[in-house]
């Protein structure tokens, strides 16, 4: 695939079969683009926006840190479980048309949610989001491929596309944490409204409508009720693994059962006359490959934004905005990277950059292992940023050009939503699998310091649930302990922090050999003059 980006001859699918909306003038093109990637980063924002309003809305709403957890994963839950739905919706009856539902949709339950007067209701309202970001987030990427015929402008969109979807999740704490510094925690909310009216003008004026029905034939109720419910309750097992336990019946068994789920689903689908997705696309093996790139490449991310948020508030105590602000960085490097990578692959191919990539982002991993309380943001930090984004930057434009190319544009909803769908699990996988291991040494290194030892039960059972409890716990006790319970809460998130980066040091590292292997490219058969393409 070294040149399919450039050439039709090598691409995944032939250049036959074009959206009509393709055929729009090149200045629009690029117009619509922007307005695809502001409704991209509209939903993206949702998933890290909240997490530095949270403990505002656990004053306010008596939430529990298990209450809490479900406002930040009730949006993924939603939101990754009916991805496939949503890109299939958009198939069949029209994707700016359900861009647009999306959209109206994702403002009205904002209202709701900045409305809510308890955990609860905020809970639902934050599932009611995820409902409407599936439609936008598939519609989206379908949309752009539409629009863009020429492979070389259609393969910089994508990547200008992908860096929209890193950026949104860097720069969503740096918005939330300004919100915050001025608002109520209801404002993180009710940004989305002007937002969101900005996006459907943007989309109404500068993307043209396409298609209204792109599939024939019946209505598979089954296999969509298969698909949500296979992915939900992966999605679910995966969240709720570290708190009932990795090996807990309930775990594995959520597990197991999600898979027999999708196991029917994919039997169903290869089976069905009118397939919501052509599960024989896995035999694909770059388009399987790519996949797990891109899941890999957002474990990698949104593990990062776990970690390193937490690091900046409780180890170096930097309130939330001056937290936001100091992601930006990473932000910076991915849109700088994410063109050149689409640049590159015409040159050095899939497989050579997005293994690179993946290299890059367990070298930015491996230096967080030198971090520590002194450690210094602009010596050490910035650049194992730098090296993570430049890294994501190299894995996910490429990589989403793959999987798009292996659908036919009638189903290319179908493919941008298990293109969003990777993204979205494996950035669930990352945040509950380097979540697990950070609170698993954190909990047990709080336990066993002495200086905590002399605290009060209630007191040293708060230190050890996590690493903030553990620094309001220190500023809440006698000022001749504060810094020595301080120093002892931000040793052991420290010690944390290093045992959870192997974790995706070693993750990335095997990945990256491995599924290079299997992009690379085809020896490309000799077809005769008048063979299809």
């Amino acid at each position: 695939m070294t040149d399919a980006l450039s050439s039709p001859s090598t691409a995944v699918v032939p250049e036959l079969d074009r959206d009509p909306i393709a055929t729009i003038e090149s200045s629009r093109r690029w117009w619509a683009l922007g307005a695809l990637c502001l409704a991209t980063l509209m939903v993206m924002i949702d998933n890290t926006i909240v997490n530095v309003a949270l403990p505002t809305i656990s004053r306010d709403l008596s939430a529990s840190n298990s209450g809490l957890q479900w406002v930040v994963d009730a949006y993924t839950l939603a939101f990754a479980g009916l991805l496939i739905t949503g890109g299939h919706l958009g198939d069949r009856f029209g994707r700016r048309r359900a861009l647009l539902v999306g959209i109206a949709g994702f403002a009205v339950v904002s209202v709701v949610a900045a409305e809510s007067t308890s955990l609860w209701m905020l809970i639902a309202s934050r599932v009611g989001l995820g409902v409407f970001a599936a439609l936008v987030f598939p519609a989206t990427l379908a949309l752009l491929t539409g629009v863009f015929a020429d492979a070389r402008e259609r393969a910089a969109a994508f990547g200008v596309w992908a860096a929209t979807t890193g950026v949104a999740v860097a720069i969503g704490p740096v918005l939330g944490g300004w919100l915050l510094e001025h608002y109520s925690w209801a404002s993180v909310f009710w940004v989305n409204l002007p937002f969101a009216a900005l996006v459907s003008v943007a989309v109404v004026t500068l993307v043209p409508a396409g298609a209204t029905a792109r599939e024939s034939g019946a209505f598979d109720v089954i296999g969509l009720a298969l698909s949500v419910a296979g992915m939900g309750l992966l999605i679910y097992s995966v969240i709720e693994g570290p708190n009932h336990g990795w090996t807990d019946a309930r775990t594995l068994g959520g597990i197991v059962a999600a898979l027999v789920l999708v196991a029917v689903f994919v039997r169903r689908e290869s089976r069905s006359a009118h397939p919501i997705l052509d599960v024989r696309v896995f035999r694909n093996r770059q388009f399987s490959a790519a996949s797990t790139m891109i899941a890999l490449a957002f474990f990698g991310l949104f593990g990062f934004i776990f970690l390193v948020t937490q690091y900046f508030q409780a180890v170096k105590g930097y309130g939330t905005l001056s937290a936001g602000l100091h992601t930006l960085p990473f932000a910076v490097v991915l849109a700088v990277v994410s063109p050149v990578a689409m640049v590159l692959v015409r040159r050095l191919g899939v497989a050579v950059v997005s293994a690179t990539g993946a290299v890059m982002m367990a070298g930015g991993f491996a230096l967080v292992e030198s971090a520590g309380i002194t450690s210094s943001y602009w010596g050490l930090i910035v650049w194992s940023m730098s090296l993570m984004a430049a890294g994501l930057g190299l894995i996910s434009g490429p990589c989403t050009h793959v999987v798009m190319n292996a659908l036919p544009p009638a189903q290319s909803g179908a493919g941008a939503a298990v293109n969003d769908t990777t993204r979205e699990f494996g950035g669930a996988l990352g945040v509950a699998v380097l979540g697990s291991a950070l609170s698993s040494v954190y909990g047990a290194a709080v336990a066993d310091a002495p200086t905590l030892a002399a605290l009060p039960e209630p007191a040293r059972a708060a230190a050890e649930t996590s690493v903030m409890a553990g620094v309001e716990v220190a500023r809440s006790v006698p000022a001749q302990f504060s810094e020595p319970v301080l120093a002892a809460v931000r040793d052991a998130f420290v010690d944390g922090l290093h045992q959870s980066v192997w974790v995706a040091v070693v993750t990335v590292l095997v990945a990256a050999p491995v599924c290079g292997w299997f992009l690379r490219d085809r020896p490309a058969p000799s077809v005769s003059a008048t063979s299809p393409a």
